[in-house]
């Protein structure tokens, strides 16, 4: 096999200096991708309307509900990858890889074309107001089309991140990135031949790069030697199908809980109109920024724990998880005493209407109180995730988000007359409710369990 320099064999050195050599990339490339689906909006939240925002906004719970599951199959690729390649088995590497995207770029088409057809009801469904309605359909429809470049490179970049390379992804992400900022202007106020496209531009420069970042992550997986040309590009196997969908579907089911809760949440929020959706909307766009470094650390954690799991080093699991414990908490800390002093100035970039940065604002100065939490959240689900034992962050996220957030957001909001604060009030208990579970499960070990390379072992010979 050709030797793959970016990859890092997480199973000896420093596990500080592994966390934080691997977690930079990650960060980058997290914060070009927060960019990418956020440059869409400035340029029309500012040039277009807050009706316009509002589209983008509304659209962003119902895509990544239709996408959710799939995502769940691509952690679970994390896992696989990252336990084989930690016990050194190659063979099994390669299937994995090439079973992955299979089953996700067939996943990705049928979910491209029932999100289409689709479209309109799952807007009514979430009570989008009726001046925003067409230009969310439009940008959704053209979004959607998009979807099997971009699971194939989420699939690609959890393959890389298993085997300990956070920088390829990081360098594919961004050339996506620059190209969806060059394309987004011109797509949205038309230059020479390309017509004026307004909100459906910002959604077809996103699908543009998308695609470049698909193929130039193809690209690279061949040239590693990682997948090969011809009928290994289509390989299916029903044994690891089965293997990463069982990993794969509590993952998924767990996104699509949360995704689901966004859309219940947006429904509770949409009622009250354009500028407090607009305002909703861009104080997610900010957490989206603020959470950069705990997410990045949660994925970081996940592949340290499958590669020391693989290779029978709990000792360093623990220590992988007492270290991102304490520099995603830390530099998340930090974070959100800026987010707490500055929110009007963070909203001011995606909006001059004085009733949407009050929403804003009023936003980020509530849900600044539990962004350590979200934290601590991305780290014990990435141990979780990293080991296989997906099930219990599902539970976790059932009870913490449809038995406390969206009940209580309606209760607050509706019942108690405190309108959209409500909501945020219960957008900030949530993760605390969360977070304490999650860390009692950990305690008790049993996802210690979850090996899968035993059953790799035994398969024969290990390719060098």
């Amino acid at each position: 096999m050709k030797q793959i320099s970016r990859n890092t064999d997480f199973t000896k050195g420093s596990i500080p200096r592994h966390l934080v050599l691997f977690t930079i990339p990650m960060i980058i490339g997290n914060l070009l991708q927060a960019l990418y689906n956020t440059v869409d909006s400035i340029w029309v939240g500012r040039f277009l309307g807050k009706e316009a925002l509002s589209a983008v906004t509304v659209s962003f719970p119902i895509s990544f509900t239709l996408i959710a599951l799939a995502l769940g199959l691509t952690q679970a690729t994390t896992t696989l990858v990252s336990q084989y390649f930690g016990a050194g088995d190659m063979r099994e590497v390669r299937k994995t890889i090439a079973n992955s995207l299979v089953i996700l770029s067939i996943l990705a088409a049928i979910i491209s074309v029932v999100g289409i057809l689709a479209r309109f009801s799952l807007l009514r469904l979430i009570n989008v107001p009726p001046d925003v309605m067409e230009l969310a359909a439009s940008y959704l429809q053209i979004y959607l089309t998009g979807l099997v470049p971009m699971f194939i490179f989420n699939a690609i970049s959890a393959i890389l991140r298993g085997l300990g390379d956070s920088r390829s992804p990081l360098v594919f992400l961004a050339y996506a990135t620059i190209t969806n900022i060059i394309l987004d202007p011109i797509m949205i106020f038309g230059v020479g031949p390309i017509p004026k496209m307004g909100v459906a531009g910002a959604a077809l420069a996103t699908v543009i790069a998308q695609t470049l970042s698909a193929i130039l992550a193809l690209r690279y997986l061949i040239r590693a030697d990682l997948l090969r040309l011809g009928k290994e590009m289509f390989y299916f196997d029903k044994r690891l199908t089965w293997i990463t969908f069982r990993i794969g579907i509590p993952a998924g089911l767990q996104q699509v809980l949360v995704s689901l809760s966004g859309l219940a949440v947006s429904s509770i929020i949409n009622r009250f109109g354009s500028s407090v959706v607009a305002g909703f909307g861009v104080g997610q766009k900010i957490d989206q920024f603020a959470f950069l470094p705990a997410m990045s650390m949660g994925v970081a954690v996940s592949a340290l724990v499958g590669q020391n799991l693989g290779a029978q080093r709990v000792d360093r699991v623990y220590e992988s998880v007492k270290w991102s414990t304490i520099l995603g908490g830390g530099i998340t800390g930090c974070v959100a005493l800026f987010v707490l002093a500055f929110p009007g100035f963070l909203v001011s970039f995606f909006t001059t209407d004085a009733n949407v940065l009050a929403v804003g604002t009023m936003y980020l100065r509530i849900l600044s109180f539990a962004y350590v939490a979200f934290a601590l959240m991305f780290t014990f689900g990435g141990v979780l995730r990293g080991a296989g034992d997906t099930i219990p962050t599902m539970l976790v996220t059932l009870i913490s988000l449809w038995m406390i957030r969206i009940p209580l957001a309606y209760y607050l909001s509706t019942i108690r007359g405190l309108g959209e604060r409500g909501a945020f009030l219960a957008i900030m208990f949530s993760p605390m409710v969360g977070v304490l579970l999650n860390y009692i499960y950990y305690k008790t070990g049993y996802w210690k369990r979850h090996k899968l390379t035993e059953r790799s072992l035994q398969l024969g010979s290990v390719e060098e």
